[in-house]
């Protein structure tokens, strides 16, 4: 395995959890949220469409979850 295997294999696994957050979010599964969010850190961007996708999904316990994320 090179480096750069390593480096696709890590942007997969990161999407992967990135679709599987979003569909969490429209889904309004806040124990699967919690648990994908847990650990992690979000660039600001993508923290604010998760936001707007909770609000979008009338949301507000998801929302303030992602609020409490960290941003990297």
């Amino acid at each position: 395995m090179t480096a750069n295997d390593s480096t696709e294999k890590t942007e997969d696994r990161s999407l992967n959890n990135h679709a599987a957050l979003k569909t969490s979010i429209a889904n309004g599964d806040v124990e699967e949220v919690k648990a994908r969010l847990e650990g992690h850190s979000l660039d600001e961007l993508e923290k604010s469409y998760l936001i707007d996708l909770a609000r979008l999904s009338n949301n507000s316990e998801i929302e303030k979850l992602i609020k409490a994320t960290p941003e990297n």
